[in-house]
This record gives C-alpha cells, sequence and structure tokens, in this order.
C-alpha cells in the first residue's frame, strides 16, 4: 500500500496577494486571509493562474499539442530519459527518504507517472506539477490523482519558500531566483536540455542549414553545478509518431505544409535523439561578519 506523504497545509501561495492558502474544511477551496478563493477543479487540480497573468486565452499547449505530446510519450520513446531521471534521484537520496518533488513544466505528467514507476522509493515522494497549459495539467491530474497538480507561471511559482526537495525541469523555461526560493537548502535541481545533435534528422527535413545545440556548461545563478550526464540514442518512429514528435518541438513553426507532407510521407526514418541531464545544488550563501 502506498504511503501518504502529508503535504502541508500552507504549501501554496496566493497569485494575487502571495499570502499563504488555507484549504477550507470541505476539501474544495483554497483562500487566503484576504479572501481571494480558488476551488478545487473536478479532475483534482487547482488553477492559480490570475486573468491578468495570461498573455492569452489559454495560455501555454494548446489541446491538440497535448495530444500530440501523449501520443509520442506513451510509445515510450523517451522512456529512458525518465529511467536516467528516476536513477538519479535514487542516487541522490540513498536514504530513501520522503521528499517533497516538483515537476516544473509537467505538461500531461508524463514524468511525473514515470517517477512514480521507476524511483526506488515512490511510495515516499509527494509529486507536485505545475504547468501554464490547462488543457495539460488537467489530464495529468485526472491520470495521476495521488499528485498535486496546478496550472501556474513557472516564473512566478505559487508555493512558500522552501518547500521543495528535489525540482525536475525537462526542457521547460523558469526563473532562477524563483527556483532557489522554493528549493530547500539541502535540495536538488535537475534539468533535462537537448543535447548538441537532439533530433537531428528531424531538423534536417526543415532546415537548409542545421546546426548543433550549444553544448557549453548550463549556468544558473545561484546554484551549483553537481554531476553532468549525456544519453544519446536513435528512435524510428512511424509517420504519425513523427508527426506528434514534430508539434512537440519549438522548429514546428518553420515546417510549412509541403514540409510536413514529405516528413510524414518517408516510408522510414531514424532520428537520433540526444539528451544533456545536468544535477545542481542550491549555493550555500556564507555568512560574513
Amino acid at each position: 500500500m502506498q504511503q501518504v506523504i502529508e503535504v502541508p497545509n500552507t504549501l501554496y501561495l496566493c497569485p494575487v496577494c502571495r499570502e499563504p492558502l488555507q484549504l477550507n474544511q470541505s476539501g474544495k477551496n483554497y483562500a487566503c486571509q484576504n479572501r481571494h478563493s480558488f476551488d478545487l477543479a473536478k479532475e483534482g487540480y487547482l488553477n492559480l493562474l490570475p486573468v491578468q497573468d495570461k498573455h492569452s486565452k489559454e495560455p501555454g499547449d494548446s489541446k491538440e499539442m497535448m495530444m500530440a505530446r501523449r501520443l509520442f510519450l506513451e510509445a515510450g520513446f523517451y522512456e529512458p530519459i525518465a529511467k536516467a531521471v528516476a536513477m538519479m534521484i535514487d542516487a541522490n537520496n540513498t536514504k530513501g527518504e520522503g521528499m517533497q518533488f516538483l515537476d516544473l513544466g509537467c505538461g500531461e505528467g508524463y514524468y511525473s507517472r514515470k517517477i512514480a514507476c521507476h524511483y526506488k522509493h515512490s511510495e515516499k515522494i509527494a509529486l507536485h506539477g505545475i504547468d501554464i497549459a490547462k488543457f495539460a495539467v488537467a489530464a495529468a491530474a485526472k491520470k495521476q490523482p495521488e499528485a498535486q497538480f496546478v496550472v501556474a507561471s513557472s516564473n512566478r511559482l505559487p508555493y512558500i519558500d522552501q518547500c521543495f526537495d528535489f525540482i525536475l525541469r525537462v526542457f521547460a523555461p523558469s526563473a532562477d531566483d524563483e527556483l532557489k526560493r522554493v528549493l530547500k537548502a539541502s535540495g536538488y535541481l535537475l534539468i533535462v536540455t537537448p543535447g548538441p545533435r537532439h533530433l537531428w534528422q528531424l531538423k534536417k527535413s526543415i532546415y537548409t542549414e542545421v546546426k548543433e545545440h550549444s553544448s557549453e556548461s548550463l549556468v544558473l545563478q545561484g546554484f551549483d553545478q553537481l554531476v553532468t550526464q549525456r544519453i544519446s540514442y536513435k528512435i524510428t518512429p512511424n509517420a504519425q509518431q513523427r508527426m506528434a514528435l514534430l508539434q512537440m518541438t519549438p522548429f514546428a513553426w518553420r515546417a510549412n505544409a509541403s514540409v510536413q507532407q514529405a516528413l510524414s510521407a518517408i516510408s522510414e526514418l531514424e532520428i537520433e535523439t540526444d539528451f544533456i541531464l545536468t544535477l545542481f545544488a542550491k549555493t550555500v550563501d556564507i555568512e560574513t561578519t
């Protein structure tokens, strides 16, 4: 039986006034002392993205993009990365202690679900996910009701200071100062970025001149780099899966109808995947006297 990790009642911050949010007695609503109130959706997630912080009607990935991402990821092409992430968590929590874990830019929760499967001490982990796309978060919450999912901006995290033991960021933007604020002094930050030749063959079908991703070390203000691991392997998705993969990438905007048709018509295309996993610890602030 899975152990339930207690979630502090004051884990969340009000996105309007930044005061702590408290869960009411009904268990269906969060409110702060200034009476700003937020209902839990029927799927179980919490929407903490105020209208004034939206830059479009439905920010983030559309429902169509979310479905494309699910089609590709559920086929198992990124399973080695999910396992590598779980192994890195294991390696840095050797005591198997309980932890508060945040999946930043969680999308529809693929990595959160995989961590629950592959992490050795998954019964001792409290999983949280945050994304700006409501469609994706709703799907994540529906598939993994034991986790805590939130719709919010990663640049203004709706969490109290120093509440997470481990933060995962896979191909997602964030603000360094916010990551440092919500991570415990003894916590870790794991960032997954594209390696130099990530999706090389897919890019070649779109661009006339293809350049490798930068191989420079990732530098984050307020963090010390501990470990870097590169994982590369090849995949052979079918035509439908290739198109779904294309929709997951930033260069999908450059693929016009003719490019997409040509890419879909290829009988078989072997594609390189290339990932860089970088583990960070919070920089220890030394007080001077």
